[in-house]
């Protein structure tokens, strides 16, 4: 382990970039996702279904290879680009378009996949008193994952753009002002509608978009769970759902999870016309007097309907991983942020 961290041999992290504030949280799922990789263990995948003629969420199970779409390539073959641009994408936008947490390339600089990485744990402070089988964890998400979702899903249809603008033309093209807070509120119905019909017709295309790495802690102490670690995958399609579902639901105002389903509904309409967007006019546009750095955030009993896999109970992994995916001495390196509410609560308790 070159960079002390399992099957992590190529990325453009040195060893000691691996430890520092805002990367270790990427660069530890990498490990773990190596780690299962290269041992063959699946982790549960969050995709879209049709069921019984209805769009729904379901869990299963996926292989890391799949979502690195990695093929045969073993792991010193693969390189991991941290937040860095997935080039294929930007064939897509007239503008720069964002990076996103995690690119994986092969050493020959062949793209495979691009994935919004998250180091999340369970339970959250909504779900800690629950029953285990509540608990549940927190996704924040940033604007690039969802522009990276319109991407992959134009990506995956990019050959049926004729018939994809027709399922979008009647309720985009009537639309007069994208950032007009009354306009956009009574077309969400439409807008949803549209995308709801995209997806059904096309979720057999979905592919990988969040690689969400889950801790398990003994309730909301700091103390690990015996079975400690493991990973959720969720589609771009399943990922969609966090913010369509309900936004079709009247309200005066555009709400974030609006916000964003608005802006995909937009993305795809506008690149099955021309095959390429001004991205980032589209995003600056349609802020509707919010941040546009953060899309929206999923709190845990949102996530733990969306994730109702068996296997949240039970995770795949247990504590004493770390000492096979960090390798020793590495964990002295690791600089956590001093928080004055731990130190009163480790410290000065009675």
């Amino acid at each position: 382990m070159p960079n002390g961290l399992y099957g992590v041999y190529h990325s453009n992290r040195s060893a000691d970039d691996h430890w520092g504030k805002n990367r270790f949280n990427s660069s530890f799922p990498a490990a773990l996702a190596a780690y299962m990789l290269d041992h063959d263990l699946p982790v549960i995948y969050i995709k879209l279904e049709s069921v019984e003629g209805k769009l729904e969420v379901v869990p299963c199970e996926i292989s890391m290879r799949e979502v690195f779409n990695s093929g045969n390539r073993s792991l010193q073959q693969l390189y991991y680009a941290f937040e860095s641009v997935f080039k294929p994408y930007q064939n897509y936008s007239f503008d720069a378009i964002d990076g996103i947490d995690l690119v994986i390339k092969d050493i020959n600089g062949q793209f495979l996949s691009p994935l919004e990485v998250k180091l999340t744990v369970i339970p959250t402070s909504q779900t800690c008193n629950r029953p285990e089988t509540e608990w549940g964890s927190e996704v924040v998400v940033r604007t690039a994952t969802t522009s990276y979702c319109a991407f992959g899903m134009f990506d995956a249809v990019k050959d049926k753009a004729k018939e994809v603008r027709n399922i979008f033309e009647e309720a985009c093209s009537s639309i007069q002002s994208w950032d007009n807070d009354f306009e956009m509120t009574h077309k969400m119905d439409s807008l949803c509608h549209a995308v709801d019909s995209f997806e059904f017709q096309y979720h057999h295309r979905q592919k990988p978009l969040l690689l969400q790495t889950l801790w398990k802690t003994q309730g909301q102490s700091p103390l690990l769970a015996d079975q400690a670690f493991d990973i959720v995958v969720w589609s771009d399609y399943a990922f969609s759902r966090l913010f369509l579902d309900g936004s079709d639901s009247f309200s005066s105002t555009m709400k974030r999870e609006m916000r964003a389903s608005a802006r995909l509904a937009r993305c795809i309409w506008e690149l099955s016309k021309s095959g390429k967007i001004h991205m980032k006019d589209i995003y600056r546009q349609m802020a509707f007097g919010n941040q546009t750095d953060k899309e929206f955030a999923v709190g845990g009993p949102k996530w733990r309907r969306y994730v109702n896999a068996e296997r949240v109970q039970n995770f795949a992994l247990n504590k004493s991983v770390v000492h096979e995916i960090i390798e020793d001495g590495y964990i002295d390196r690791l600089m956590p942020e001093r928080r004055f509410d731990q130190t009163l609560y480790f410290t000065m308790r009675r």
